[in-house]
């Protein structure tokens, strides 16, 4: 597959021209990849009203995706849920509606402060089962029991698959149900951008849903910050014309250059290797889950290429099992108490993936450990989202903050999914479960002096 945005930057790199345009360094080497950073000059197009080479590349990973259209993001997805949330809600103004968004609880922050910052009402689809904060096992048929019990329907379903631990939703089944109630459905595919180069494919727009965000730079072989914005065939042609504009909206206007040549070079390795190597992968983690499980260790999550070990019956917390691991310089993408998640790609060697479980195979087990994370209680929404985030607000230590109302989600990423959401009242649960995860303050509504 061509890539015209790489073309052209090692052909204004061999034509030696004096650089009197930005950035700075003008392509004198300090780290050594300052000649390749370049910014939107003439014949080097401009990312969100593209019509040159990046709009070129574009068109290659959107015949790649299968989409009716694919806009990069040199800003991660968090950019992508920005834009999402801004076209949902001019998408129900355009109808003479209110925008509303049916969400997993397992949202990302973004989409939560980004909801907040433009007003979109958001009701929250609570797990049937908690297990952690990351995950949120929302099943067709609870969605369809939702749907039906509400009188307006919502603008769109927005869900989070695959979650942080490996869980992934039945996307197909979803989509015919918000099908079946005329209903958007939106999946914020973060990290399973490489699903569809799956036999068969798993993504999210070739099981149904309307609209979808992946990050690149999570499972593909992308630069950090490396996006997409997917549109899918079936999603209505307000989507497609207005997509690049709610990008715009929110992008920086000096994007990088050097990560919109790693998403065009990645279309490349996409289009001829990729597949091949990917089935290699997921074969040998399948491989790597069995031994692992054969040794006692317990998995969860369906994700092909993602190990996820909850450790505690094999008598470790996540945390511990990952200082063991970081001791044998093996560093896992994310723990907490509970979990470990280990992320493979096809980059991964058969010597890593041999020392890792090695690693595992070889520690001994202990007694199993049986303190689970506390049980959520739902709190309960005081204020609008938006009123709770531009209100007064103070941090206070947990333990004085029971009936107040959060102010800021604020919460490290990973994992970046809030326990509690602007607006909401702090019960006994949420408190309980903020200082299991480590929190210690929370930044709070500022209550008024009487």
């Amino acid at each position: 597959m061509k890539t015209p945005i790489c073309d052209f930057v090692a052909n204004y790199i061999n034509s030696q021209a004096v650089r009197f345009h930005m950035p700075g360094h003008k392509g004198v080497p300090l780290l050594g990849f300052e000649p390749y950073d370049i910014t939107e000059f003439d014949g080097a197009d401009v990312l969100y009203h593209a019509d040159g080479i990046i709009a070129q590349s574009q068109q290659n990973a959107t015949q790649l995706f299968g989409s009716a259209k694919t806009l990069y993001s040199t800003e991660g997805a968090s950019l992508a849920i920005r834009s999402l949330v801004f076209l949902f809600k001019q998408y129900a103004h355009s109808k003479g509606e209110t925008p509303l968004i049916l969400a997993g609880r397992n949202a990302h922050k973004t989409f939560v402060t980004a909801a907040a910052l433009m007003g979109v009402e958001v009701q929250w689809l609570f797990p049937e089962a908690f297990d952690s904060v990351v995950s949120c096992p929302i099943t067709a048929h609870g969605l369809e029991q939702v749907l039906q019990a509400m009188p307006p329907k919502p603008t769109a379903v927005y869900l989070t698959s695959p979650d942080y631990l490996g869980n992934v939703a039945d996307i197909k089944a979803i989509a015919q149900v918000c099908n079946r109630h005329d209903v958007l459905l939106c999946v914020d595919n973060a990290h399973g951008a490489y699903l569809k180069f799956l036999s068969p494919s798993c993504h999210p727009l070739d099981l149904g849903a309307h609209l979808c965000c992946d990050s690149a730079h999570k499972t593909l072989p992308a630069l950090t910050g490396a996006a997409y914005l997917h549109v899918g065939k079936t999603a209505p042609a307000f989507f497609v014309e207005q997509a690049s504009a709610a990008m715009s909206t929110f992008a920086t206007t000096s994007p990088s250059y050097l990560i919109l040549q790693s998403l065009d070079m990645v279309n490349d390795d996409l289009a001829n290797g990729y597949p091949t190597a990917l089935a290699t992968c997921a074969k040998r983690a399948k491989e790597i889950k069995n031994r692992l499980s054969a040794c006692g260790f317990c998995l969860v999550g369906e994700e092909p290429i993602k190990i996820t070990v909850s450790p505690k019956s094999y008598g470790y917390t996540g945390d511990a099992l990952a200082e063991i691991l970081l001791q044998n310089n093996l560093v896992c993408e994310f723990h907490d108490p509970d979990y470990v998640v280990l992320m493979l790609t096809p980059q991964s060697t058969d010597e890593e993936l041999l020392r890792l479980e090695q690693v595992l195979c070889q520690l001994p087990q202990k007694e199993p450990l049986v303190d689970r994370p506390p049980r959520l209680n739902p709190p309960q929404e005081v204020l609008a989202m938006q009123e709770a985030l531009f209100a007064p607000s103070e941090e206070l230590p947990l333990a004085e903050c029971l009936g107040c109302v959060l102010s800021s989600p604020t919460v490290a990423c990973p994992p970046a999914v809030p326990i509690a959401v602007c607006g909401e009242q702090l019960n006994e649960s949420t408190l309980s479960l903020m200082a299991y995860y480590g929190h210690t303050t929370c930044k709070i509504v500022k209550k008024q002096q009487a």
